[in-house]
């Protein structure tokens, strides 16, 4: 599997485990502050996953520079409530790199045709 096929792989995780992370942690309620951005957050990684190679690299590192973004709001916001945000912390560091690698993979090689 190549880089793209592992960010794709990456990105369907991260949208699997953060819609199944509001039913577990019963964050369907009206004062979630994440509620919608990780709502937003699993539809745009699904689609960038699903688009054709020549897209998809840049449409998911976008995707998970925009996860690294709304996951470092998640541990913030735990740690002002003096509370470890593990899973976002992996998060933030998962979507950091894979996003980093993806963007690097772009500048060297080019969109695939």
């Amino acid at each position: 599997m190549n880089l793209i096929g592992i960010g794709r792989a990456f990105a369907v995780l991260i949208s699997g485990s953060t819609f199944a992370f509001l039913f577990v942690h019963d964050s369907w309620r009206d004062d979630n502050l994440f509620l919608v951005p990780d709502l937003i957050l699993c539809v745009l990684l699904l689609v960038s996953a699903a688009l054709p190679a020549r897209y998809a690299a840049p449409a998911v590192a976008f995707a998970l520079a925009m996860c690294t973004g709304v996951f470092t709001a998640s541990v913030s916001s735990y740690a002002v409530r003096g509370e470890f945000g593990g899973a976002s912390l992996l998060g933030v560091i998962g979507c950091a790199v894979v996003a980093a690698l993806l963007q690097r993979h772009l500048l060297v090689q080019g969109r695939p045709r």
